[in-house]
């Protein structure tokens, strides 16, 4: 009585396990045609071919290295300057130290800051190999091995803010007053495209790499610094510069927390969203910087944070960002909000950017006042 229904299951089975099979023969197929063509070759054949492909698998395990290997990454690596000894104010004399100006922590971490990023470790964005993608496909469409390009630039992104404000407003004295020419060029450098290889089609031809002028960028901000060290330089910390330096932070803050919406809203796909975890190491290499930058721009502006009463709201702020900070899931998730499953990392991080952009605009409304 049992036989019919034994055998219609085994003729199912059957079926399924025929399917798998030749599904699987199609997918081996190609590598055992090309595996029967490489056995019957000669090795003058063989040679050049295996040469070849030992060096590709040679570049694909340093690609993998370079871009799971993160060197120097340190939320708290701010802590090491000890900012909060520090009781003269950016480009003012040091009286024990006659002929001696203090240097700016700004520009200490930014160059420091750029160094971790082309020195300490590669800059993935302009590598050949990041260039080419996973078989013509970006990089940043996968969700492999775009981590830490894009954590970099959220870092650069930073940089590129600090190195604007520095020449329109921290390194003169006013609007009259000329432009450092350091910090100028520092700027120009810092600016340059992030993803330029030695090598490339637009215009063609041969190319000076991104890393190169970043660390010119370094090397001009190390020259400022020791000019404004040696009272050769300026550096103007008033209440108005601090002003403007936190409401331009705050809007870069604003756009970022606005991509983090969007594709919250519009892509909900939980784990297997490939371009959530390109939007949440932006966002968290942007607040890696600008928790730096923050310590030590209370350092250079120590007098107006102290005369306006800024301390508790200022601490207030680095606590957020230091929480914002504490956020490191292994794999990015970009799930529904009201997701019980799949969690949603790029509405928490965008919290976290509000909370902190909350913070920079009541501190900006104090020395408004």
């Amino acid at each position: 009585m049992l036989d019919p229904i034994i055998a219609f299951f085994h003729r199912v089975f059957s079926a399924v396990g025929r399917g798998v099979g030749l599904v699987v023969a199609a997918l081996l197929w190609p590598f055992l045609a090309v595996h029967g063509w490489y056995s019957r070759r000669t090795w003058l054949i063989r040679g050049p071919i295996l040469l070849f492909l030992a060096i590709v698998v040679a570049f694909y395990a340093q690609f993998f290295w370079r871009t799971q290997v993160w060197y120097n990454f340190d939320p708290e690596f701010v802590q090491a300057y000890k900012f909060e000894e520090r009781a003269v104010p950016a480009g003012q004399p040091i009286a024990e130290k006659p002929g001696t100006c203090e240097g700016s922590a700004i520009v200490s971490v930014v160059s420091d800051l750029t160094d971790t990023n082309v020195n300490k470790n590669t800059w993935i964005s302009s590598t050949l190999f990041y260039k080419l993608g996973l078989f013509g496909v970006d990089w940043d469409h996968t969700p492999f091995f775009d981590n830490k390009a894009s954590f970099q630039r959220g870092v650069n992104q930073v940089a590129r803010r600090m190195a604007i404000e520095l020449v329109d407003n921290l390194g003169r004295v006013r609007g009259t007053s000329s432009i450092n020419n350091d910090l100028q060029e520092a700027r120009g450098n810092i600016q340059f495209d992030e993803g330029t290889w030695y090598f490339g089609t637009s215009p063609f031809g041969f190319k000076t790499p991104t890393p190169s002028f970043y660390r010119a960028a370094i090397r001009n901000w190390a020259k400022f610094n020791a000019d404004l060290a040696s009272c050769k330089a300026v550096f103007d910390p008033r209440a108005d510069n601090l002003v403007q330096l936190l409401d331009r932070m705050a809007s870069d803050l604003g756009s970022t927390s606005d991509i983090l919406r969007r594709r919250s809203e519009e892509f909900n796909a939980g784990w297997f969203d490939t371009r959530a975890d390109d939007r949440f190491w932006f966002a968290y290499g942007q607040l890696y910087g600008q928790y730096a930058m923050l310590r030590a721009a209370r350092a250079d502006f120590v007098d107006v944070i102290r005369e306006r009463n800024l301390t508790a709201i200022w601490s207030e702020m680095e606590k957020q960002l230091q929480a914002a900070l504490k956020i490191q899931p292994a794999i990015i998730s970009n799930g529904s909000e009201d997701g019980w499953i799949m969690p949603t990392h790029l509405a928490t991080m965008g919290f976290y950017l509000l909370r902190v952009r909350s913070n920079m605009v009541e501190l900006r409304s104090v020395l408004d006042r």
